[in-house]
């Protein structure tokens, strides 16, 4: 079943506000949990109970870390729990069927079966982490009990953010699940906000991503390297104005609502490492890995041999969490190894160079390691890359010139739209024109909303790309 969730928004989301809006201030987190668990229910009826197996074993792990403050044993069984139980989730409906595989491959069983395959919970990965991030602040002092069972199931059932992120950690939305402020600033803002992310999805992400269904479907050896280049730019654009769209009008719908959720991106393929590409493409992420594993390890704290270790292992784990696939392994370690490197000695280098070559260099990797992320199989992804720098020996064809005329504006445009530069010609006008363009904003938004509507309600291409994940 494809899970609606645009479609949930635009019908329903009217409709949720307003009750919210209505409800008294005490049960305001009550009315989350019921939101939150009827969003994930609607395109996840049975696995709903995951959901709130997840967040009743964080919440009674948290009670009892609490209770037995000063009893490091008591409390280090009940960390433990509460990580097992959660990451034993994660790996039966999401790595299991990938495990057994593989036994499959090496021993000639036959444990795995494609038919009987338990179908992946959608955003099991997100709410997890979420859920997993209380207890273990709870165990390391970070935080204060939760002992209101509501509000520490509407912090984990927030249904904006529920599927597909920003991993919201116990600790960014602490207060605000006790008081918070809801004014008419707070709900414009948001409202501004949500509508970006819906443009950046419906109108860019949706039209850009169809070429790259397109050329995916296409057999690597047929293909010029221009259609390969142009199929895999398409697909840097839409995971990031999908993903990053979906993040925006989480973040929105999160303030009008009286929560400020973190920032998930900041215009990441401006950055001219990977080091730094990473600190802006999905932050939350990198911050969950950096607070909960790579700092426990030790950081950079223990030399620089221990230090390579910690962030192989992160990058490992990263891989690892985007899929049960070799493919994101390969992804995360590629990731690691060039990280490491820039770590050893080659970001010093790149702080020397013109930003622009660093720039490239970056970019390069960064396309590159998309080819692996969304193909099919790790043979595929070299035939793909191959047919990238003219191994079928075909630079360009009319397919790939068709390609290029029919999709050239819409990707130019997202290109230019995923970097700062319209924002930068906002402020300018903004400081100097601050009256037309504080009037021209909402008209703006207001014809993006159009669009977006009209656009959907013809659209059957409409995929959500980290709701897998």
């Amino acid at each position: 079943m494809v899970f609606s969730s645009l479609t949930f928004m635009f019908i329903f989301l009217p409709v949720v506000l307003i009750l919210y809006y209505i409800v008294p201030k005490k049960l305001k987190n009550l009315f989350i949990l019921v939101s939150g668990l009827i969003f994930y229910a609607w395109g996840e009826p049975v696995y709903v109970l995951i959901m709130i197996a997840s967040t009743l074993i964080d919440y009674l792990a948290g009670l009892m870390i609490y209770r037995f403050n000063h009893n490091k044993a008591v409390k280090r069984i009940c960390l433990i729990t509460s990580l097992i139980m959660n990451l034993g989730l994660l790996g039966v409906f999401k790595y299991s069927g990938f495990i057994m595989q593989n036994i499959d491959a090496v021993f000639g069983t036959a444990l795995y079966d494609p038919q009987h395959a338990l179908p992946l919970p959608i955003g099991i990965s997100f709410f997890t982490f979420q859920s997993m991030s209380y207890t273990i602040d709870m165990y390391m002092g970070k935080i204060k009990v939760q002992k209101n069972p509501i509000s520490f199931a509407a912090f984990v059932t927030l249904f904006p953010q529920i599927v597909a992120g920003p991993i919201v950690r116990y600790d960014d939305i602490a207060s605000e699940l006790d008081n918070r402020t809801i004014n008419i600033d707070c709900i414009y803002e948001g409202i501004i906000k949500f509508i970006t992310g819906v443009g950046k999805k419906v109108l860019i992400a949706n039209n850009i991503g169809m070429l790259w269904t397109t050329v995916k479907g296409y057999e690597t050896g047929e293909l010029s390297s221009l259609t390969a280049w142009l199929g895999i730019i398409a697909f840097t654009l839409q995971i990031y104005f999908d993903f990053s769209g979906y993040s925006d009008m989480a973040i929105g719908l999160g303030k009008m609502m009286g929560f400020n959720f973190p920032k998930n991106f900041d215009y990441p393929y401006q950055s001219k490492s990977i080091a730094e590409f990473w600190r802006r493409w999905h932050i939350t992420l990198g911050a969950w890995f950096k607070s909960y594993v790579y700092f426990p390890l030790g950081g950079s704290r223990k030399g620089m041999k221990r230090t390579v270790f910690n962030l192989a292992v992160v990058w490992l784990l990263t891989g690892i969490w985007h899929g049960a696939s070799w493919n994101f392994i390969l992804w995360g370690v590629l990731y690691g190894v060039v990280i490491i490197i820039e770590k050893l000695f080659l970001g010093d280098i790149l702080k020397k160079i013109p930003s622009f070559f660093s720039w490239i260099y970056t970019m390069l990797l960064v396309v590159l390691g998309w080819v692996l992320f969304d193909t099919a199989d790790i043979p595929t992804a070299f035939g793909y890359i191959g047919a990238m720098f003219g191994g079928n020996g075909l630079l360009w064809d009319t397919q790939g010139m068709y390609y290029l005329i029919n999709y050239g504006l819409i990707l130019a445009f997202g290109i230019f739209a995923c970097t700062d530069v319209s924002k930068r010609l906002f402020d300018k006008a903004k400081e100097r024109l601050p009256v037309f363009t504080n009037y021209a904003t909402p008209f703006a938004k207001l014809a993006v909303l159009v669009l977006s509507t009209a656009y959907l309600a013809d659209a059957t291409y409409n995929p959500f790309l980290y709701f897998n994940f």
